[in-house]
């Protein structure tokens, strides 16, 4: 049974969780909504994985920060939640009215920003974590690997690739010293 002074020290606990996690979740928001949008290329997805990765941090809040790994444990869920949406039969669908005579294409050269965006877009979606962490997030390649669960390895060789692919699509957009190729 609950004494009233067991009662207060629970209630008084949880409202200091829910500060700690309302403070954590308003300052990383922004910098978890430019990683998922790195990772998937979209908006109003990316504004979706962070939300629910928030909500799923939410419930394993006093877990993770007694821990003091919070932002790790996002990143991870953000990943998880990304590349679950590439393995769901939905996202590879696209419904329209009409069928197209002839393919649309949406090659417009705004710098190479949009460049690079759009080279990443192409990436395999592991091959595209693995950019966006070791390269965005500026993480080390044993901190990639934790992240993703794979081994060092498989980080070094896919980033390397997915470079490659990026410096590629700069050359033959004539976006560096080399010129078109």
């Amino acid at each position: 049974m609950y004494t009233m002074t067991t009662w207060c020290t629970a209630v008084r606990r949880g409202v200091d969780e829910q500060s700690s996690f309302r403070d954590y979740a308003s300052a990383r928001r922004g910098d978890l909504r430019r990683t998922a949008y790195l990772l998937c290329g979209d908006w109003y997805l990316a504004d979706d994985l962070v939300q629910d990765a928030l909500a799923r941090l939410y419930v394993h809040w006093r877990r993770v920060s007694g821990k003091g790994e919070v932002d790790p444990y996002v990143r991870r869920m953000l990943i998880n939640g990304y590349l679950a949406t590439h393995r769901r039969a939905w996202r590879r669908e696209v419904t329209t009215a009409e069928l197209p005579d002839r393919p649309v294409t949406t090659e417009v050269d705004d710098g190479t920003r949009d460049i690079l965006r759009r080279a990443l877009n192409e990436l395999q979606p592991s091959q595209r974590a693995i950019v966006v962490l070791r390269y965005w997030e500026d993480l080390s390649v044993e901190q990639t690997a934790a992240a993703l669960g794979c081994s060092t390895g498989n980080v070094k060789s896919q980033a390397a690739r997915g470079l490659s692919h990026l410096r590629g699509a700069l050359v033959s957009a004539g976006a560096t010293e080399g010129g078109p190729a």
